[in-house]
């Protein structure tokens, strides 16, 4: 972390810059140096069942709100169905190898590993199931290849820990361009409140936030 980053320094999003858009499974939006909320999950956290109703559903309300979206159609498209992806994740479906210490802290060293240099982090959780981080992104820096990079190497890792083979994140990720300082206040509140939400118990998450966050949430 860089010890010098303020909440002065956070950047949100510029509604009259320029946005690079893509798209794999899920639309991404990045501009240089905002700040992000992300979540990504493990590939069996969800039945395959759930996640066909929920992409239908989806495409049927997208379909009936095109976009461009005032920010009361955009709040309601993530209480539904970002929303719903969250819910479900708390319920710890799946492998959940998350779970174990041994597992969720080699996840952790990945993200910790750029941190001030390609990206600043200011917080985030390991969950049993999924991961959600806060963090701005470095000027250049190619957010699809970072999240590359902690996918890769956290899952060959693990999967050698763990003595498995296979697919270990799902293949795409959830990502949003904080848009303003209220937006960033309820996305970290969000990320520390999140084990207990779940009722995890403390051994099976990893909690981290920089500390002039644990400052503004205390």
């Amino acid at each position: 972390m860089q010890p010098s980053f303020q909440w002065s320094d956070l950047r949100f999003l510029n509604g009259e810059a320029p946005i690079d858009r893509t798209r794999r499974h899920l639309p991404h939006w990045q501009q240089d140096g905002k700040c992000y909320f992300v979540t990504f999950r493990l590939a069996d956290s969800l039945p395959v069942s759930l996640l066909r109703q929920w992409t239908t559903e989806r495409d049927q309300w997208l379909h009936e709100h095109p976009k461009p979206w005032p920010p009361e159609t955009e709040a309601e498209y993530h209480r539904l169905f970002s929303g719903a992806i969250d819910r479900w994740l708390d319920q710890g479906m799946g492998s959940c190898l998350l779970r174990e210490p041994a597992h969720s802290s080699i996840v952790a060293d990945a993200f910790h590993h750029f941190d001030g240099t390609r990206y600043t982090l200011h917080s985030f959780v390991v969950m049993p199931n999924h991961v959600h981080l806060l963090l701005s992104l470095g000027e250049n820096a190619v957010f699809a290849e970072i999240i590359a990079t902690w996918k890769r190497f956290s899952a060959t890792a693990i999967n050698k820990a763990a003595g498995r083979s296979g697919a270990f994140w799902m293949d795409d990720y959830f990502d949003r361009i904080i848009r303003n300082w209220d937006h960033f206040i309820a996305v970290a509140r969000y990320i520390r409140n999140n084990p207990r939400k779940a009722k995890l118990p403390a051994s099976s998450s990893v909690l981290h936030s920089a500390p002039w966050i644990d400052r503004l949430l205390s």
